[in-house]
């Protein structure tokens, strides 16, 4: 019997692409975003490997748990919805979009979690993957919230681990670096050219990188769970500690 894989954010970057790499799979799709026209495209596209697309904006907690609440047979849940706003100083951001990366990345994360374990613990059975970001782990100027919902996402996968013990519900954290998505011209609000210069003269990681290490996270025996994982484009690294020179 296939197994079912939900996948919040599905309508474009990684969860598009895991998408179409898990129907490609034999996997059953359920796909959640807020774009319902880019639902009913994927589900178009992917044909019976879907078997719900379900419209959902993750923020709002009544539509998360009326929603999903009653789903009883996921196997896998992609906690892949997410998004960084901006990239001014901490003093000069616009604090709308503070708010609405804490409320996506960290309260929608939350409400779908609630939403899907209590049938995974029941079954004994289930695996829970949060894509985070290297910006959870290693700071960079004009990061300030996005990195600290996503520094949140890691704790919370690591502290689901803790509360899972003793059940066979597997949690893992993705911690993907610089990928050519949507995200920029996300993050640049359709400033297309902005979005672009990101990945000028870089070879970053594509969509298609992460849905395959996804999908090998998912195909580990089950006594094996992989902690967490995180992946840069060989041309991405870690710089030394900025230092300010008094006169420069």
């Amino acid at each position: 019997m296939a197994k079912t894989i939900l996948i919040t954010g599905a309508t474009s970057g990684f969860g598009r692409a895991c998408a179409e790499y898990f129907a490609g799979a034999g996997w059953q799709l359920i796909l959640t975003g807020r774009r319902s026209e880019r639902l009913e495209q994927l589900q178009t596209q992917l044909g019976v490997a879907v078997r719900q697309i379900i419209s959902l904006d993750i923020r709002d907690r009544e539509e998360v748990f009326e929603k999903l609440g009653s789903l009883d047979d996921i196997d896998v849940l992609l906690n892949n919805a997410g998004l960084a706003l901006g990239l001014e100083p901490s003093w000069d951001v616009n604090i709308d979009d503070w708010e609405t990366m804490v409320d996506t990345n960290i309260k929608g994360l939350m409400y779908c979690t609630r939403a899907l374990l209590p049938q995974m613990v029941k079954r004994n059975s289930g695996h829970i993957i949060n894509i985070g970001s290297t910006a959870g782990a290693w700071p960079y100027p004009g990061g300030n919230v996005y990195g600290g919902t996503k520094a949140f996402v890691q704790q919370f996968s690591r502290n689901l681990r803790a509360d899972l013990i003793g059940s066979k519900v597997r949690v893992t954290i993705l911690a993907p670096g610089m990928a050519e998505s949507e995200f920029s011209d996300i993050r640049f609000k359709g400033d297309v050219e902005q979005a672009a210069k990101v990945y000028q003269g870089v070879e970053a990681l594509r969509p298609e990188d992460i849905a395959e290490t996804v999908f090998w996270i998912v195909s580990r025996p089950a006594h094996v769970n992989i902690n967490a994982i995180e992946v840069m484009p060989v041309d991405q690294a870690w710089g030394p500690l900025a230092v300010h020179r008094q006169g420069k």
